[in-house]
Formats: C-alpha cells, structure tokens, sequence
C-alpha cells in the first residue's frame, strides 16, 4: 500500500485514525544506529510499526525489530513519545493517521541482521554520518533526541 507522509504541511490531508505505533533506536558497539531503507519511499528510517492487540507497546517495538532486522533486542529505555498533530499519513485505501508512536532504546540480544519484505537494506549508521542520510524529518528528530542523551524523555 502506497503511502505519503506530510510533516508541517498546511495542505496535509486531515487524519481520520489514530494507531498506536512504536520504534526502537538499535545502536552496536562502534556507536552505530541500525538504519533500514523503506522499500515504499526510499527513505532511512529506523525500525517501527504498528501495536497489535495482545501485546504491550514495548512488545511492539522488540516485535518490529525482529520483523525489519532479525535482530533480538531488549528495551533499555524511552527515547520519547511523539504525537505531533502536524505529522500524518496519508494511505492509498482512504486511511490519513495521525503520528502517535512511542520510540526506545535497545539491547541487542541475539539474532541475525536480514532483511524483510518492506526494506531493501539495512545500515549501521555513525552519528557523524546521519546528514549524508535521507530520512523523514521526525525520524531525525527521534534520533537527535537519542543523540542528546535526554535525563528525560521528549514529550510532544
């Protein structure tokens, strides 16, 4: 399914759902973040998705990992919880959501890097070279806010 993502923009269709979602900043020994490349867009972006009925939020995101990477992770914290009304998504079935997604830190705790069937590759990233990235901008602000090592999680 197609989709467009509309940040701060006055013409962005209005949303009609709201789907509860979480991310996961994976990050290696070297300091790398784990970037995968969507397949819909062609944009870095890190690993995320939709939370399913059954399962707690950070379930979400250690099951979103191991879907987009094959990695096992553990939670180690709240990157922060993202919520801006100005950032939606606009499906080609009619849906427009609203962002509502919860991004955390990880753990690596086993697995092997692969790819799934919305990416077409997978990178470790060094900090100093996120600006060479493509990524939608609120994909970029979840890891500026991981880069800053917040004492508290962004709210907003």
């Amino acid at each position: 399914m197609a989709r467009i993502d509309y940040f701060n923009d006055p013409d962005a269709p209005q949303p009609n759902s709201v789907v509860p979602s979480a991310s996961a900043i994976v990050t290696n020994d070297n300091g790398e973040i784990l970037l995968l490349k969507r397949r819909d867009n062609s944009l870095w972006t890190i690993p995320g998705g939709g939370h399913e009925a059954g399962e707690t939020i950070e379930d979400t995101a250690v099951r979103e990992v191991r879907e987009e990477t094959g990695l096992e992770v553990s939670i180690t914290g709240l990157v922060g919880v993202y919520t801006n009304p100005a950032h939606v998504v606009a499906y080609s079935d009619g849906e427009v959501r609203q962002q509502f997604s919860l991004c955390y830190t990880t753990r690596i705790t086993g697995g092997q890097l692969a790819i799934d069937h919305e990416s077409t590759d997978l990178a470790w990233v060094h900090p100093s070279r996120l600006d060479t990235v493509k990524m939608h901008p609120s994909i970029r602000l979840r890891i500026d806010h991981f880069l800053e090592r917040r004492e508290n999680p962004y709210l907003g």
